[in-house]
């Protein structure tokens, strides 16, 4: 077991699936823990377990975070607890319908926990962690946000924004001490499909991973230095092109001149 005495971690989305593994994983590795969710109930029962297992110490914090003053209150903790060396930024909402299908109202609601949260969080610890020269932030994005279009729009650009706003984070923050690390797991198997409108049993079998598989999968990746860890994804050597390819073409898309097609498309009229 990894030595991180006198550290904490706070895990957001703590109370069930995905958050409630990197937990029982997180205090196993030595952590103490800050779990943060909604449903105080649940954090307090998962709390006595790990307590009862590990002997870590464990901090509950019930905070709505489509609310902002539930956002609020965590944020506080992140500033000012030193002791605080990993972020865990689990929580979130799916949506599976067509956009068309989709209330206006639930998708701003999805926004304000899978991104605002998210961001206001990472803003809020990041500092401490660069002044200290350590730390580890981890967020938990989606296969879908490379996928866009298997599942709705606004859901799957959240999670493009995850990503995105991972790789700008380890592009600023990698050499300040900071690990940033990005998790885009696929199907898995939570509740959060069924919360979503549909049951994780309506999915095929095979594409469907457990959670405590992918979140082991996902702490492998940590270890071995990844920023990109993609559980069921065989060879990262496939990551490596898209991200060679992504930034080569990044280079090409602010030029002083349109490109020649244009041009001459242009003259045309």
């Amino acid at each position: 077991m990894s030595n991180h005495a006198d550290k904490v971690a706070i895990v957001t989305g703590a109370s069930a699936g995905i958050g409630a593994v990197y937990a029982d994983r997180l205090a196993k590795r030595g952590y103490d823990l800050i779990l943060v969710a909604r449903r105080v109930d649940r954090l307090q029962s998962l709390a006595s377990q790990i307590i009862s297992d590990t002997g870590r110490k464990v901090e509950v914090v019930e905070a709505d975070l489509t609310d902002r003053d539930g956002v609020a209150r965590v944020e506080d903790i992140l500033r000012n607890d030193e002791r605080v060396s990993l972020l865990v930024n689990n929580a979130g909402v799916a949506a599976v319908t067509p956009l068309l299908d989709t209330d206006v109202n639930a998708m701003s609601t999805l926004v304000s926990i899978n991104i605002d949260a998210l961001m206001r969080l990472t803003y809020a610890v990041a500092p401490g962690f660069v002044k200290r020269g350590s730390g580890t932030i981890i967020n938990i994005a989606s296969a879908v946000s490379i996928g866009t279009e298997r599942l709705n729009g606004v859901y799957s650009g959240s999670k493009a924004f995850v990503l995105a706003f991972s790789q700008s984070l380890k592009h600023e923050l990698s050499d300040k001490g900071v690990r940033v690390q990005a998790v885009l797991p696929g199907a898995t198997a939570t509740d959060i499909w069924a919360n979503a409108g549909l049951p994780v049993t309506n999915l095929p079998k095979e594409m469907v991973m457990q959670t405590e598989a992918m979140v082991d999968a996902a702490l492998a990746g940590l270890d071995q230095g990844e920023f990109m860890t993609s559980p069921s994804l065989p060879d990262l050597a496939e990551w490596d092109e898209y991200e060679k390819a992504r930034v080569a073409l990044s280079e090409k898309l602010s030029l002083s001149e349109p490109a020649a097609r244009y041009r001459a498309a242009s003259t045309a009229v």
